[in-house]
């Protein structure tokens, strides 16, 4: 056991695939990378750097000495600074070459930008397997009639697959707006003390072209296709909101989700998966708590109110640099991203198992069906003869009654019986009954869970690599 506090999303939650790209080895082998990068670009432009520095570099690019670098770090309190001298010390013949024109925000923030980009992915992947799942689950049952809810009153039925869709297309959205920020992330490249290029000016003997090409190279080493125009030492901390933006927004979609599950579970009617020895209740031995679907909500109101730490930081920025920034990001970034994994990874768990109890959904089902069918038999007396406004106050009257009997008496809903004994409507029980069969009610839903599938989700399905990730929970 521990006697040291250790982050939750380590320990109980983020996979272990998201904690390394967020990891201190991560960071510090991509800047070893971006160093390389940079030496590689400047020899291509001419500077006076050889093949041997750049091989003595790259030998040593992930093997690290920590040792080195942190005694170093406690001497001269600069972090990328006590790097450079771990890595000259390992690379001798390189080592007047390392970091070459660069400043600190080189690797910090060309770093930070690869690190969101591979998160993101990864983000990508999860959010594909939980679209995948719950379109299964939407076909599945894209027939089965249960109560619709509006205020949280019953209402028109709806498809237990056509509100499963509800669910996905949320997901939708956030998978573009998530798409989108990839497609434009750009690197920061090689900007300098206040974003000027003045150093690399000065090593290119003013050679304004050699100082853009050696932004564009070393981007594609890094695998981007351009870098941002313009910036000032760092990159625009709007990078940050807008990503903090894409997971807030699929924190929000996961959190309407777990509170439906939560309430579908108290009636009974839908559940998370329950292990077999789970104990739902140290108390309660019968209980089967919805912890799960509890576990997104709480993490994803994580994410949504710390989706504000980001936007603060990017509108408090002092002209070309200030570093309030650095502390705040590097919690709320890294945290926001184990945060929404874990979230996904809670979300596959529980779209790749839920339990539907058809019976309860029937039974729940036909005890409103008689108030939400009342419009079919006042249509259907109406072309038996009967005037209309009469019938309808009739079925005012019927339906505060048989209210009554249910929620005073806790009686069983007789509003069909009542009618039917009505000589005014002229139908039999067995007439009215068969015009409360559920699927007269649901309209299009099963068309719609079709044609939503068909058009929208299964060209995103087959355009991506879908992978079907197995999650199992820690805790």
């Amino acid at each position: 056991m521990r006697s040291t506090y250790e982050s939750p999303f380590n320990s109980r939650y983020a996979s272990k695939e998201m904690q390394e790209i967020f990891s201190a080895d991560k960071k510090f082998r991509t800047w070893r990378r971006l160093w390389i990068a940079l030496a590689e670009a400047e020899k291509e432009l001419g500077l006076d750097i050889t093949d041997e520095q750049i091989e003595e570099l790259k030998k040593y690019k992930d093997d690290i000495n920590y040792e080195v670098a942190e005694k170093k770090e406690r001497e001269v309190r600069h972090d990328v600074m006590a790097h450079v001298h771990a890595y000259g010390e390992q690379c001798p013949k390189a080592k007047p070459i390392i970091h070459l024109g660069a400043t600190s925000c080189y690797v910090g923030d060309n770093t930070d930008i690869i690190i969101m980009t591979e998160a993101l992915k990864l983000i990508k992947k999860k959010l594909l397997t939980v679209i995948s799942k719950l379109s299964e689950f939407a076909l599945k049952y894209k027939d089965v009639p249960t109560l619709g809810f509006t205020h949280l009153q019953p209402a028109q039925p709806v498809t237990i697959g056509k509100r499963a869709c509800i669910w996905i297309h949320d997901l939708l959205i956030d998978l573009d707006d998530l798409e989108h920020l990839l497609s434009t992330i750009k690197l920061l490249g090689s900007k300098g003390t206040t974003g000027t290029q003045a150093s690399f000016m000065e090593l290119f003997g003013g050679d304004s072209k050699k100082v853009k090409k050696l932004d564009l190279l070393i981007a594609e080493k890094l695998g981007f296709k351009s870098v941002y125009p313009i910036s000032g030492q760092t990159y625009t901390r709007k990078l940050d909101s807008r990503v903090y933006n894409v997971l807030s927004g699929i924190a929000q979609s996961a959190y309407k989700f777990s509170n439906d599950i939560r309430l579908l579970q108290n009636m009974k009617e839908i559940e998370e998966p329950f292990e077999e020895k789970q104990i739902g209740s140290s108390a309660m031995a019968y209980k089967r708590n919805p912890m799960r679907s509890e576990r997104i909500s709480a993490l994803a109101r994580y994410v949504i109110v710390n989706a504000l730490n980001p936007a603060i930081t990017a509108s408090t920025q002092w002209l070309e640099r200030t570093l309030d920034d650095s502390a705040n990001k590097r919690i709320s970034i890294p945290e926001g991203f184990l945060a929404v994994d874990s979230i996904l990874n809670i979300y596959i768990n529980v779209a790749d198992g839920l339990v539907v109890y058809p019976k309860v959904i029937e039974k729940h089902l036909m005890d409103e069906l008689p108030f939400i069918a009342t419009e079919n038999i006042l249509m259907e007396a109406v072309k038996r003869g009967g005037d209309r406004q009469e019938l309808h106050e009739r079925i005012r009257i019927h339906s505060m009654e048989a209210g009554k009997q249910v929620k005073v008496e806790g009686k069983k809903n007789d509003l069909l019986e009542r009618i039917a004994a009505d000589e005014m409507f002229g139908l039999t029980l067995d007439e009215i009954k068969k015009l409360l069969d559920p699927k007269n009610f649901i309209g299009r839903a099963p068309e719609q869970v079709e044609e939503f599938i068909n058009d929208f989700v299964k060209p995103v399905i087959e355009n991506n690599e879908v992978s079907d990730i197995k999650v199992e929970l820690r805790v």
